[in-house]
């Protein structure tokens, strides 16, 4: 293996070291559940993306081959990420609300979806 994939490999597990540990430190020590959020979205998968392009460019030098199964984890955690994001902020609305328990939903998707508001506003003659 070369000299230049050796310092490229070290220098994205270096990287991707600082994010994990700034996003797993970031959701230890942020007071709330809203400053959590960006931890575990943010800065811990680019800590993961940088471990699997060292594994990418490990791969590379070694077969000569580009790996497409860190190209796949890689696009499952940037599209999981927002989602995880937004079950995050769901749980703060359903524990701040108050009450003790989850809140009821009259959808057909339950409280982790957001629903239409019950109609208690008259309906317009265009509406109809």
């Amino acid at each position: 293996m070369s000299f230049v994939a050796e310092l490229l490999i070290a220098l994205s597990l270096v990287i991707s070291g600082v994010f994990g540990f700034v996003g797993s430190y970031g959701l230890v020590k942020l007071k709330d559940t809203v400053q959590r959020l960006h931890a575990p979205t943010k800065a811990t998968t680019l800590g993961v993306g940088g471990v699997l392009i060292a594994s990418m460019i490990f791969f590379y030098a070694e077969t000569g081959y580009i790996s497409v199964h860190e190209l796949l984890i890689t696009l499952f955690l940037f599209l999981t990420a927002p989602i995880t994001a937004n079950f995050i902020a769901k749980a703060y609305l359903a524990r701040n609300t108050g009450d003790t328990e989850l809140p009821q939903s009259t959808g057909a998707f339950g409280w982790s979806v957001y629903d239409d508001p019950p109609e208690s506003t008259p309906k317009s003659a265009d509406q109809s």
